[in-house]
């Protein structure tokens, strides 16, 4: 499509517009004494380790029970705040948040579309500010890289599928979109996506956050 062709952007949240979360784990992980790999490869090679996950993110499963059953596996069966402790090295990422509030104030409608348990995780004035539309997986009962979740993304953002843009991290979920008629972006870092992200959708983009 052409520049200025789409409407609107669909953003993940964790690992976008943060730092990564691989890295958070990691750095939980050696706070705890494990190996700085040990989530990332519950996650990659535990089926039963991604089911919880998948559970906590769909609403199927509270989170003192994730909590207690994935602190079993990785031997902290009793650890306060697990979730909080897992994520709490996620900071925002300035240049790619800044990015997103040039798109919405040159008009371009902004979207939301995380695997994630509840809006309380999130600072919801930032929400306010960014996006036009959130969804987060856990509220509404739907999940990446699922092809209902984007679709419901696109209706809320008032556009059809093929006038989004989708920016996520991980390759399963951008294949998702691309499924539905979308184009997608892998996110590896903000100095290859904001410059893309101005080049399709015209809208100039600064790298300065």
């Amino acid at each position: 499509m052409p520049p200025g062709a789409y409407s609107a952007v669909l953003f993940d949240f964790g690992g976008v517009l943060t730092t990564p979360v691989w890295d958070s784990f990691a750095a939980f992980c050696e706070k705890e004494g494990l190996d700085p790999a040990t989530i990332k490869d519950l996650f990659r090679t535990d089926p039963e380790a991604l089911a919880l996950l998948r559970k906590l993110e769909t609403g199927e499963m509270k989170e003192d029970e994730f909590e207690s059953r994935f602190g079993a596996k990785l031997g902290l069966e009793d650890h306060p705040h697990l979730i909080d402790s897992m994520f709490a090295g996620m900071v925002p990422h300035e240049e790619m948040v800044g990015a997103v509030r040039e798109l919405r104030a040159a008009g371009t409608t902004t979207a939301l579309v995380s695997n994630s348990w509840s809006t309380n995780h999130y600072d919801r004035d930032l929400l306010a500010e960014l996006f036009d539309t959130v969804l987060i997986s856990g509220e509404v009962g739907l999940h990446k890289p699922e092809p209902e979740i984007y679709l419901r993304a696109a209706e809320e953002a008032g556009v059809e599928p093929a006038a989004c843009l989708f920016v996520d991290d991980l390759r399963e979920n951008c294949e998702g979109a691309e499924a539905v008629g979308m184009t997608a972006i892998r996110h590896r870092h903000a100095g290859e996506t904001i410059p893309k992200l101005a080049e399709l959708t015209g809208v100039e983009l600064s790298l300065s956050g």
